[in-house]
């Protein structure tokens, strides 16, 4: 944009108002115009027609007491058609939007709460937009968009907000933990309830293979050797499975010294305590089943 003997021009995108002797005469687009500044023609001044953004710090505060700041970002423009009224009508437009941005947001944010503020920020915007095209309308300016940026609330707020979230994320991992702890809990419950349950099968079936293996060694001492009732043979096999166990205990026992019964009714003694062990132990078995 420049002049050049009585000749101006004015780049793209930009319009220069035209004065006659100080009153308005025209407006003059982009290209190279003859401005005779002997007939009292002048340019009052040049104007962009290109979208423009002003980002506008709003501190305030809310329903509940917290004081936040709110940026706003307003993209406006001039037209060729009301070029006159945005060159003439407004001394500075951008402190003139500051202005309408502060009264809107001072009288929308204080009626809500923090979180509020945040989930409706695109109403807050919205009501902005509507504000200022009404506004700046009338001084020959267009409002293309009204975006809420950013909102920063104070940094004690902040760091309480994230104490409270931190607090509710270890209350919901300590849940969990919890839920795993007795889940593990009931599954160890169960293997052991398992385990005994198999070792009592296991238990119940040796007891019932001894059984019958002594009675199968009592029906062939029976039969290889006659004039033996099964009461002596079983007699016998009973005390010999009594030594062959005292005998066990005094070698892989601790104690050095082992106390058995002698006598010439010792063996026969030994053999009925063994006979009313197992005829106890049987019979209980028996109830219990």
């Amino acid at each position: 944009m420049g002049q050049v003997c009585g000749l101006y021009q004015v780049d793209q995108s930009t319009i220069a108002v035209k004065e006659k002797f100080g009153k308005f005469s025209s407006v003059m687009g982009p290209g190279c115009h003859c401005v005779p500044w002997c007939c009292g023609v002048n340019i009052a001044g040049v104007l962009s027609l290109r979208v423009q953004q002003l980002d506008v710090r709003c501190e305030t505060k809310t329903k509940d007491n917290v004081f936040v700041t709110v940026v706003a970002s307003v993209q406006y423009r001039a037209h060729l058609e009301t070029a006159e009224d945005a060159f003439y009508k407004l001394t500075n437009p951008r402190e003139q939007i500051k202005s309408y941005v502060f009264d809107v947001v001072r009288a929308s944010v204080p009626r809500m709460i923090l979180d509020d503020v945040f989930e409706q920020k695109n109403e807050i915007a919205k009501t902005v937009a509507e504000e200022l095209e009404k506004a700046m309308r009338t001084y020959g300016y267009e409002i293309v968009q009204t975006l809420i940026v950013d909102i920063e609330p104070d940094e004690t707020v902040k760091r309480a907000m994230n104490e409270i979230n931190a607090a509710a994320r270890l209350r919901v991992a300590t849940r969990e933990r919890a839920e795993a702890e007795k889940t593990l809990q009931v599954k160890r419950a169960e293997g052991e309830a398992e385990a005994k349950y198999l070792s009592g099968v296991g238990i119940a079936r040796q007891r019932q293979a001894i059984v019958d293996g002594l009675r199968e060694s009592v029906l062939a001492f029976s039969d290889n050797v006659p004039g033996t009732s099964p009461k002596e043979v079983m007699d016998m096999v009973l005390v010999t499975q009594y030594f062959d166990t005292m005998k066990e205990i005094g070698a892989s026992s601790r104690a050095s010294t082992v106390f058995i019964p002698h006598g010439p009714g010792a063996v026969r003694d030994v053999a009925e305590q063994i006979r009313n062990g197992l005829l106890q132990g049987d019979a209980g078995r028996t109830t219990t089943h």
